[in-house]
């Protein structure tokens, strides 16, 4: 027959003094107290691993940081979990790392990861924008904040302030990127929801403006007082480069030369230049070819990978 072990008790506990070398005091059901020379008083779990069937000593605190009562509740779930085939220590350890990473994603980390996947699809200086915009107006308050943790409670309080300012557009803009910072979350496994979908619903929204255009019978007025202004050949040129091939102003100050197919009488401008992230092909008109026939007698043909280099003084 077993020996019984008879439960510790407080007045145990406390008496137990260091000796030269450490012992053990059993409580019953795997649960010992170990004592160590240096007098520290260390509560052990001994139990047998569900799955290999060795014996295995799971470390539960120390005394009395951990007091009794407590040890043996931790002692009854660890049997609990070994009930199930679920080895204690393996738990626990998956537990701690799951809460370590809970802790290591934080908005701040999230968005960066997000970012470094949106700069596929934009330029440098777009991502540059969009990661100023979050740094000045979210990250501030809720950078370190685990995204888990994230409510619309609290991202409504970090952006009332905008609304307050009459930042409206800017305010827009911010929860439409955190409604993508979010999806990108849900789909990494880092979140199970996007409970942050409809913020923008809690604010004023920004009115309208579309960019003013100019009507088409002012054209020759504009064409005209263009041939006139007292401005550099190169600017002027620009200009009359981009009002015919109807890019962004980037794409038109950034042409090269090597871009140019004379052959085919195409302007190739690569996939990074554009933002999209994809080739773009535009037809030279008679009109355009003229202006770069202009541009090689300004600069020269070769003296700068760029059509419309930073201009010269041509009165010299």
């Amino acid at each position: 027959m077993a020996k019984q072990v008879k439960p510790l008790t407080e007045t145990q506990l406390k008496s137990a003094k260091p000796k030269t070398k450490e012992y053990i005091l059993s409580d019953g059901n795997g649960l010992r107290l170990r004592v160590k020379p240096n007098g520290t008083k260390t509560w052990l779990f001994n139990y047998t691993h569900p799955v290999l069937s060795k014996r295995v000593n799971l470390t539960l605190g120390t005394y009395p940081m951990t007091s009794l009562k407590t040890v043996r509740e931790k002692t009854r779930e660890a049997r609990g979990l070994i009930e199930q085939g679920i080895d204690p220590k393996t738990y626990r350890d998956k537990q701690v790392l799951k809460e370590k990473m809970r802790l290591n994603m934080t908005l701040k980390n999230i968005t960066l990861e997000w970012l470094d996947v949106k700069k596929s699809s934009v330029t440098e200086d777009h991502a540059d924008d969009i990661y100023r915009s979050l740094e000045l107006h979210l990250l501030p308050t809720l950078g370190e904040v685990p995204i888990s943790e994230l409510s619309p409670q609290l991202m409504i309080q970090a952006l009332k302030p905008l609304e307050r300012q009459g930042k409206l557009e800017v305010l827009r803009r911010i929860c439409q990127r955190v409604n993508e910072i979010m999806k990108f979350a849900r789909n990494s496994g880092y979140i199970e929801v996007n409970g942050l979908t409809d913020i923008k619903e809690a604010f004023k929204k920004p009115n309208a403006e579309n960019m003013k255009t100019l009507p088409p019978e002012a054209l020759p007025e504009l064409m005209s007082a263009l041939s006139r202004a007292r401005i550099f050949s190169t600017t002027r040129c620009l200009i009359l480069w981009q009002l015919h091939t109807m890019v962004r102003p980037s794409e038109a100050a950034g042409a090269r030369w090597d871009e140019i197919d004379w052959v085919k009488k195409l302007w190739r401008i690569p996939a990074h230049r554009m933002k999209k992230k994809r080739e773009h092909c535009i037809p030279l008109s008679t009109q355009v070819l003229a202006l770069l026939n202009e541009m090689k007698a300004i600069s020269g043909h070769g003296a700068s990978e760029f059509i419309f280099a930073s201009h010269k003084d041509e009165s010299r």
